[in-house]
């Protein structure tokens, strides 16, 4: 995984809930401006997985999504990819379209997951 950019954690427990911090794609599997909003998507939905592992966690754990979108026009595709991803799980989800990201990526996404007993 990455190193955190700033003064965070990439994910943090409590409570046997797992905080996943917001993940952007990759910069070393996907060039933001040039790969485009799926591969992007991808990045962050491998990073997420290989967290979720690290904590004992997988999709299927997953109480919350939060994804930032940049622009509105992503969201159908987000949302193929995502339900490809979590496939019948449904987690809580809130998706928030905004003007822009750091580095010229599309979608960041932040997750909180039960630890399983």
């Amino acid at each position: 995984m990455p190193l955190p950019g700033g003064h965070y954690s990439q994910a943090v427990e409590a409570n046997a809930l797992v905080f996943v911090s917001g993940i952007l794609p990759s910069a070393a599997a996907v060039d933001a401006l040039a790969d485009g909003f799926d591969a992007q998507c991808i990045s962050v939905f491998d990073q997420a997985e290989k967290m979720l592992r690290a904590a004992g966690c997988g999709f299927g754990d997953v109480v919350q999504c939060t994804a930032f979108l940049v622009g509105v026009e992503h969201w159908a595709a987000f949302n193929a990819l995502y339900a490809g991803v979590f496939g019948q799980h449904k987690p809580a989800r809130a998706v928030v379209p905004l003007p822009a990201l750091h580095f010229g990526n599309l979608i960041e996404v932040q997750l909180v997951a039960r630890k399983p007993a």
